[in-house]
């Protein structure tokens, strides 16, 4: 098997696989980064010639999302004719646009799995497990090729889903791309609210962050550059959802200055209940 690119969902893949007894290759751009990834394990072999992929019959491009909408031709041109490609994209419909036309056997993936690290030292051995791995049939696929899919996830503990590009990629904006910039909103009003009093006050502000607030920041504090890349990816969809978390924060902030508190109580109430259904 090949594995384009072994930071974060690309190592933690290789560790698994590894684990399972899979000869994995692993391609990388730079001498640097082939050598810590083969210090770390991530792949039986690790290098930058884009050859190393030829005797693979599987190949996961494990890459930004902007090097997938636009692909190296080199890679392009290395990847075996015979392989089936999946890919590990957090926006659908715009890579399978991208890909699918210039490859004969192509599924497009996307593991809802990941922390806030990044790079060649974040993959982690069963970061998968127990987490949706999306696959987003375009009726293009051979069937054989999407059960492989299927086969891949399961192996690595994680539990295949299929659904629609679009459909994939309106979801992930509500529940995945917009917490990103909520998280980094809610991140930036800490830090603004306290430079706006006296400097003591800022430090009690860090001081007393509990856990809540480290919960609801996580994924604001990760990859900068991966949350821009998904930002713009998925525009459309993300201005929905930002409309609606708008939407939202309306009526909390009418709710507070109207001083409805009962009428903020069943907000919270009903927030209450339906969280046990996102997790």
């Amino acid at each position: 098997m090949g594995i384009v690119g072994l930071g974060l969902m690309g190592g933690s893949l290789g560790l698994d696989l590894q684990a399972l007894g899979v000869v994995v290759h692993g391609l990388v751009r730079r001498d640097a980064v082939a050598e810590r990834a083969l210090g770390r394990g991530l792949a039986s072999r690790v290098g930058t010639d884009p050859a190393l992929l030829q005797t693979c019959g599987l190949v996961v491009l494990a890459l930004p999302l902007d090097l997938l909408l636009q692909p190296p031709p080199s890679l392009m041109a290395a990847l075996p004719p015979g392989a089936l490609v999946i890919d590990l994209g957090s926006v659908k419909a715009p890579v399978l646009a991208a890909l699918q036309p210039r490859l004969p056997r192509f599924v497009g993936c996307h593991p809802m799995a990941g922390t806030a690290e990044a790079g060649v030292d974040a993959g982690q051995a069963g970061l998968y497990a127990g987490r949706p791995w999306v696959i987003t049939p375009s009726g293009q696929e051979l069937p054989a090729d999407l059960h492989l899919a299927e086969a891949l996830a399961r192996a690595v503990g994680a539990v295949p889903v299929r659904c629609d590009a679009g459909d994939h990629d309106r979801a992930v904006a509500l529940v995945s791309h917009l917490p990103v910039l909520v998280s980094a909103a809610l991140l930036l009003a800490a830090d603004e609210g306290g430079d706006r009093v006296a400097a003591g006050f800022a430090r009690l502000l860090r001081q007393l962050a509990s856990s809540g607030f480290a919960d609801t920041t996580r994924v604001g504090g990760g990859n900068p550059a991966l949350g821009a890349l998904m930002a713009q990816g998925n525009r459309d969809s993300l201005l929905q959802a930002l409309a609606l978390y708008r939407l939202q924060l309306d009526r909390l902030t009418a709710a507070v200055d109207q001083q409805d508190w009962q009428g903020l109580r069943r907000v919270l109430e009903r927030s209450a209940d339906i969280r046990p259904d996102f997790l």
